[in-house]
């Protein structure tokens, strides 16, 4: 496990040493497509007789497994420094706006891509069941906050759209990640109890989205009272760091949302940061986690690349992601448009809004590890491939033009400032 870990570090410092030397990409962007293409040259090595590497490499990557590496490794850490950076007043101040994209688009795009990719696999003959279409409508709604947020410190977006797209992902991360656990409860899918009923289904979201949001209150708090009366850096680091790591495994003991109880803590702490921190001790604190926010999302986005490695894909399995990514996309736009238009008037938000959360709107790492997360199934690797191709898209495509809508969203907008 250490010397998988070794390796992986050491191919992402390279992977973006060669993006930042020579290709000049946002650097997710850049270390996750550099990830794919190898990837795709083993797979080409592989395929003219040269095996061997391929072999080696993925046996490198079943050992680090995706899936625990993300929901069960780094994945508190980043959500808390994601929500640390943010103003919290301003979140508070656009609360409304920001629970409502959360909650409400994440439950429409969850359902009209669910149905969506259950009529795409039948047409191209995959025939996946209703139930693990809606899975894979679940764990690809989410938009990643790892990301976004990396995206919105480069793009320089208004302060008021900038936490409108940054609060809404960190929320509606933790909200899609309940979504697919109530429907795997449903379906009686890995290990899950396979009630059907609506009580059964929405006590499970609210014990999950409730609770964590109550402990995540609870864990920040705590952190309040703690870190208010010391002023040493190193300590209060520490405190940080064991509030995030014990809450998110207390989290799960407890059948409650960790990557919500994350989000709510980071922005408590975020909101008391002139009350606890001196100037000299916030710097260290803020400095701490930005750095290992920066470092885990790089060896994220490596990771996303070079996973492709262990998708097997089909003709049919291409087809139907190449559709599925389209699907996404409308999904995406419809899902903020329907509870956008209820918020514009009253909130002010500019016309090119819209448009800017729907390009916006990157996947990431918690969509591939809950793909990877699911059993072995006739449907699974379906639902895996059209997951990598929706993700790389949005990393590749969509994280590359999304600054001409940017300068439109602001210059359609410039009181948003």
């Amino acid at each position: 496990m250490l010397s998988a870990f070794a390796i992986l570090l050491c191919v992402t410092a390279l992977l973006a040493f060669l993006n930042e030397r020579f290709l000049h990409f946002p650097t997710t962007v850049g270390v996750t497509l550099a990830g794919a293409l190898a990837s795709i040259v083993l797979i080409a090595l592989d395929a003219l007789g040269l095996p061997g590497l391929r072999g080696w490499a993925s046996g490198v990557l079943s050992t680090l497994n995706f899936t625990e590496f993300v929901l069960n490794g780094i994945l508190s850490v980043l959500l808390f420094a994601g929500s640390l950076s943010l103003n919290a007043r301003q979140l508070l101040r656009q609360r409304g706006s920001i629970l409502t994209l959360a909650f409400l688009s994440t439950l429409i795009s969850t359902f009209l891509i669910g149905f969506a990719a259950y009529g795409v696999f039948a047409l191209v003959g995959l025939n996946v069941s209703l139930m693990w279409s809606l899975l894979f409508g679940a764990l690809i709604s989410p938009t990643d906050p790892v990301a976004v947020l990396d995206l919105l410190k480069r793009a320089k977006v208004p302060v008021k759209i900038e936490t409108l797209i940054a609060g809404e992902s960190l929320f509606n991360d933790g909200v899609g990640v309940v979504i697919f656990l109530a429907l795997a409860s449903a379906a009686g899918i890995g290990g899950h109890t396979g009630d059907v009923s609506a009580g059964s289904v929405l006590g499970l979201f609210a014990r999950e989205a409730l609770g964590g949001l109550a402990f995540g209150a609870l864990l920040g708090g705590l952190g309040y009272v703690m870190l208010r009366s010391i002023q040493e850096h190193a300590v209060e680091v520490l405190i940080t760091l064991a509030l995030v790591i014990g809450g998110y495994v207390a989290a799960a003991a407890l059948g409650i949302s960790g990557p919500l109880a994350m989000v709510v803590a980071g922005l408590l702490i975020s909101a008391w940061k002139e009350d606890v921190f001196s100037d000299s001790t916030r710097e260290h604190v803020e400095g701490f986690w930005e750095t290992i926010d920066q470092v885990l999302n790089i060896v994220l986005f490596a990771f996303i690349g070079l996973d492709v490695l262990l998708t097997e894909t089909t003709g049919a399995q291409l087809l139907a992601s190449a559709l599925l990514i389209a699907v996404a996309l409308a999904a995406r736009w419809i899902s903020v448009a329907i509870p956008f238009s209820l918020l514009r008037a009253r909130e002010g938000y500019g016309a090119y809004t819209v448009r800017l959360l729907t390009w916006g709107g990157l996947r990431g790492g918690i969509a591939i590890s809950l793909a990877l997360g699911l059993p072995d199934s006739p449907y699974r690797t379906h639902v895996v491939t059209a997951t990598y191709a929706v993700v790389l898209f949005t990393i590749a495509v969509q994280g590359l033009t999304i600054m001409p809508i940017v300068r439109r969203a602001v210059e359609a907008s410039p009181e948003e400032g």
